[in-house]
């Protein structure tokens, strides 16, 4: 992209999208920006009660977000994970570095008092770099 392209936005299957106001992802420049997205396909909640199960729905659907900008995990630079229980952060964990240990972004994990949809446990948000190369 470069600097005469206009900031570009994709949307997903949210509900809250439209009634809030936002992208699921922007890209601007050589950075690509997905908004924090839950363990909700098609509106239905995946792996209740399993943080584990959560946090691989929602990083996949971020990553999908990515792919809509022909990006994959090797370009994420930065992720974001937001918990609503510190006893989850080994499996939130797990599940992150099952899916970026050969990437290693750079993570930042915070526990929060909770989500509009209680039985959510995990949300997550990434960052991506067009052009990344591994090193």
């Amino acid at each position: 992209m470069t600097s005469a392209e206009p900031v570009r936005r994709v949307q997903a299957d949210s509900p809250w999208e439209e009634t809030i106001g936002f992208a699921r992802a922007v890209a601007a420049g050589d950075r690509v920006l997905v908004a924090g997205t839950m363990p909700l396909v098609g509106g239905v909640l995946q792996g209740e009660g399993d943080p584990y199960e959560q946090t691989l729905a929602a990083f996949r659907n971020a990553l999908d977000a990515l792919r809509k900008f022909d990006l994959g995990v090797e370009s994420v630079i930065r992720t974001r994970m937001y918990l609503t229980h510190a006893r989850d952060v080994d499996e939130v964990g797990r599940a992150h570095k099952e899916l970026f240990d050969a990437v290693r972004p750079a993570a930042t994990l915070v526990v929060v008092s909770g989500f509009v949809d209680s039985r959510v446990l995990v949300e997550v948000e990434v960052e991506a770099f067009r052009g990344a190369r591994a090193s």
